[in-house]
């Protein structure tokens, strides 16, 4: 029986089976059917030449801002994500338990990009950056969160919390105790959004689990990762050994360059790399998630560890890693096909400090469930 697709030539970068070579990828049923060092064209339906690309598993962005049209930062889904190569996104804390169903069925269950979400433990969600949904800590309703979360498990992976003082105030702790509390009875992850918090992030770090994620790792502002010597602190380096996720999400004030270099400069390297892709940022400094993975190229990531924080490492943190974030045979049928070009590409952070590459990952195409993303056939 012929193949449905097949991605022909390109360089297949695979870190969940240790794959970094030129393979054929064959596709059937929205599955991986094959893949192997050459699979003739005539075995399959459709040809894709990947002739001097990079075929990778379908990314996951693991930060993204989706529930567009119901609070300030939501984007339009697709548009950011699997037109851009991101197959799998989550989004983190967009609606809250008052406003789940809608984002469900209006969001979520239209999407072509595959969707899930981490319920914010505020009911309300993030409806509006300047009101901080956790300064009043009555809007942290463990017993609404657990309920919404349990009865939508199949979207919901877990719950997040910004716990930054201009959307906690004083309450970074309180809200994290009811966070954990909410994850643990749902069987779900925590995800913090962190920077400027009332509490040393050294003593917020420490309450985390073992699979929670730390988000907005290498900002640059205060209660950072480093100490005032531009020192990486132990204690992250201890989190970060018991299995805490330390997470990029980039965002539009959440990623400093300096920060970074220092930080990986000492061989503290971010767990997952993630966008924190929203409306206003989809135009700059961040505009995707292959442009985020190219700025960790600039800071002397290779191309197959940068590769593994958006589908391997990704697929793992959210549970999904039998399905999602590799090429094996019986896997989801998700593949990206990047382009890495060379000349001179700025880059910009999130403190509006420009960099000048070398290299720069472009999007070439993108195969969901078996199928080429093609959204004017619609």
């Amino acid at each position: 029986m012929p193949y449905d697709l097949l991605v022909k030539g390109g360089t297949v970068v695979d870190p969940s089976q240790g794959l970094n070579a030129v393979r054929d990828v064959a596709l059937s049923d929205g599955k991986i059917a094959a893949i192997e060092e050459s699979i003739t064209e005539t075995s399959a339906r459709e040809v894709v030449d990947a002739t001097d690309l990079i075929v990778t598993p379908g990314l996951i962005d693991l930060h993204v801002h989706a529930f567009w049209g119901a609070t300030a930062y939501g984007m339009e889904p697709d548009i950011g994500n699997i037109a851009k190569g991101v197959t799998t996104a989550l989004d983190t804390g967009s609606a809250g338990a008052s406003n789940f169903l809608a984002f469900r069925r209006y969001v979520l269950e239209r999407s072509d990009t595959r969707l899930f979400a981490l319920l914010n433990i505020s009911a309300m969600g993030m409806i509006w950056p300047r009101i901080g949904e956790l300064t009043d800590i009555r809007w942290a309703d463990v017993q609404e969160a657990v309920h919404v979360g349990r009865e939508n498990r199949d979207f919901v992976l877990g719950i997040k919390a910004r716990l930054s003082r201009g959307y906690a105030g004083e309450n970074d702790v309180e809200a994290l105790k009811r966070t954990i509390e909410a994850a643990e009875a749902i069987d779900g992850f925590v995800m913090i959004h962190v920077k400027d918090t009332k509490t040393p992030l050294e003593e917020i770090t420490a309450m985390l689990r073992p699979g929670d994620v730390v988000t907005h790792a290498f900002h640059g502002k205060s209660e950072g990762v480093l100490d005032n010597a531009g020192r990486v602190i132990d204690r992250f380096r201890e989190d970060q050994q018991r299995g805490v996720i330390f997470d990029i999400g980039h965002g539009s004030g959440s990623f400093s360059f300096r920060v970074a270099e220092k930080a990986l400069a000492q061989e503290f390297l971010p767990d997952n790399i993630s966008s924190d892709l929203y409306n206003s940022n989809v135009e700059g400094p961040v505009f995707d998630q292959v442009t985020t993975l190219s700025k960790f190229l600039w800071l002397g990531m290779s191309l197959y560890e940068v590769i593994r924080r958006s589908t391997e490492t990704t697929a793992r943190i959210m549970g999904l890693e039998d399905d999602l974030g590799t090429l094996k045979v019986g896997a989801e049928g998700d593949v990206t096909i990047l382009r890495l070009d060379e000349g001179s590409f700025t880059l910009t952070d999130s403190e509006r400090v420009s960099v000048e590459a070398r290299q720069k990952l472009s999007h070439v195409r993108t195969i969901k469930s078996g199928r080429i993303y093609r959204p004017w056939l619609k």
